[in-house]
């Protein structure tokens, strides 16, 4: 699979299971189904349906999970200062 190459034509769904699921080195059958129709990809299958990840594409999704938990903790923060009390 190479996930890099496709993110784009992913759906938001399919790319949030991915991120949401930084672990998975087999992508379930279902998973699997979706990404081939979405991409248009008939990518290689294991006896049960599902893809195995390549380290690359492993890599790419945990950069991802990643870069979406600090855009979620509400990026930069700014702090109100008071000066020093003459």
């Amino acid at each position: 699979m190479h996930i890099k190459e496709f993110w784009d034509h992913l759906s938001a769904d399919t790319q949030k299971w991915l991120m949401d699921n930084p672990g998975s080195i087999i992508v379930p059958r279902t998973v699997t189904a979706i990404i081939n129709g979405q991409t248009g990809e008939d990518s290689a299958v294991d006896i049960h349906g599902g893809t195995v990840l390549t380290a690359e594409d492993q890599d790419f999704i945990h950069a991802k999970a990643r870069r979406r938990e600090t855009q979620t903790e509400g990026g930069p923060k700014f702090f109100d200062a008071v000066g020093p009390q003459d």
